[in-house]
């Protein structure tokens, strides 16, 4: 099964970009090779500047406060298991208390080291980091595998409450839906919202084909749901026939 996300707002669509970002950080950083570890540094680059939104720490902090309000106000309801609770108070409060510790934006610490803003200021120039442009990067990527990673490790230190609160506030966010079996008939579906409450994430969960692709629409009042079939070269045709899938909306 394959899983499609769409944003309804453009909070929720920074927050995913930043966590595509750090999954690809995750992946690239233990890896051996100079080159991975240069796509580590671009990735880490890359969430310095979706980070950089003047308001996106206030806006993360304060929908972990709203999640915390919410989830108190279930102690003592006896549907509930108290330890589970508890454990996800616990970790909305250390999310809270750690990214609220952080210095001004969220990579701010890395934008004072002087090497890798050197690095930065050429990464975006086609070739811009040849060793005869950035000796000294070169010189980096000859260490062994070992050192390169804990460099990397502790630059990425800077970035991990803000990679904390995003994957708590993801999590909280996607468990909040009920997923339901739908079809797009004849490769289509339309479904309208109610007005009484307000959407941020649609996920559309289908059969694993990689030519199936759908085009997913929608504001807070209507969402949509194309189906096509991926041809030759990428060109997309509807796919014109019955596809079900599975469908949450989460609030």
């Amino acid at each position: 099964m394959i899983v499609y996300e769409y944003p309804f707002n453009e909070s929720i669509r920074t927050m995913l970009r930043l966590e595509h970002l750090f999954d690809r950080l995750a992946q690239l950083a233990p890896r051996d090779e100079p080159v991975d570890h240069h796509f580590a540094l671009v990735t880490m680059f890359e969430i310095m500047d979706v980070a950089a939104r003047a308001d996106l720490k206030a806006d993360l902090l304060k929908d972990l406060e709203r999640h915390r309000t919410q989830y108190v106000a279930y102690r003592g309801n006896p549907a509930i298991s108290e330890a589970a609770l508890e454990d996800v108070i616990a970790r909305i409060d250390a999310s809270f208390g750690a990214l609220n510790q952080v210095q001004g934006k969220a990579g701010q610490a890395l934008a004072g080291n002087e090497w890798l803003m050197s690095i930065r200021s050429r990464i975006s120039i086609p070739g811009g980091t040849c060793e005869f442009d950035l000796p000294s990067y070169y010189a980096w990527q000859q260490h062994p595998p070992e050192k390169r990673r804990m460099d990397l490790a502790g630059w990425a230190s800077a970035l991990n409450p803000l990679a904390a609160a995003l994957h708590m506030l993801l999590g909280l966010l996607r468990d909040s839906g009920t997923p339901q079996r739908m079809m797009a008939v004849g490769g289509h579906y339309q479904q309208s919202l109610p007005q009484n409450k307000t959407y941020q994430l649609l996920r559309l969960r289908m059969a694993r084909d990689p030519t199936l692709v759908p085009e997913i629409s929608g504001h807070r009042l209507l969402v949509s749901v194309r189906m096509m079939r991926a041809e030759t070269e990428g060109r997309l045709r509807p796919a014109g026939s019955d596809v079900p899938f599975e469908l949450t909306l989460c609030s």
